[in-house]
């Protein structure tokens, strides 16, 4: 009976520790995931942006990737 007993104590506090566990990888993936989302959102804008700019003023288009060439150096 003892030996029942310590399996199922051992049991239950295995189940709450994989739940525990798992709760919070999963709320971490999630979160993980929301950002990469979001940063997909304002890589796309941003280069929606600089592909108009660079349909409509190409001088200015140019100066910005310069000036990024300058500042990555």
């Amino acid at each position: 009976m003892r030996t029942i007993v310590g399996l199922a104590i051992i049991g239950i506090v295995t189940y709450v520790a994989l739940k525990l566990a798992f709760g919070v990888a999963g709320g971490l993936i999630g979160l993980l995931l929301s950002l990469a989302w979001l940063a997909l959102k304002v890589a796309l804008v941003a280069g929606l942006i600089y592909w108009l700019i660079s349909v409509f003023s190409p001088e200015t288009a140019k100066k910005m990737r310069d000036s990024l060439r300058r500042e990555s150096m």
